[in-house]
């Protein structure tokens, strides 16, 4: 069975780093690209970024560029978001979720990211 799960989130001040990590697992997941989301309390979930599997270019939401940078590791099917000067407003959960092609597909369980001013 397919299982996305993902760590490293946590409380950290304004202006400080947190990494990300999510890990894919079960069968072999017929991997497009693997995208971040966030979904803050009231809010509805958003795109934070994206990696395509094969090439490896990757795609930010404009609240993020420029601080965020995610990455990948194909042999562990795993991929990271580095989070550089956090902001109060990046306090949400994140989700991993991989594209299989057609659509987002496959979703983690999300972690906890939050960022006092």
């Amino acid at each position: 069975q397919e299982q996305m799960v993902e760590s490293g989130g946590g409380l950290v001040q304004a202006g400080g780093s947190l990494r990300l990590s999510c890990a894919a697992s079960g069968r072999t997941f017929n991997i497009h690209r693997m995208g971040w989301f966030r979904q803050a309390p009231g809010k509805e979930r958003e795109f934070v970024a994206a990696i395509i599997w094969s090439g490896g270019s990757t795609s930010y939401a404009d609240s993020v560029k420029g601080r965020f940078a995610m990455s990948r590791d194909i042999a562990k099917n795993m991929v990271y978001l580095q989070m550089n000067s956090l902001k109060p407003e990046d306090t949400a959960v994140y989700y991993c979720a991989v594209h299989g092609g057609l659509q987002y597909n496959y979703w983690g369980q999300g972690t906890q990211v939050t960022v006092s001013s």
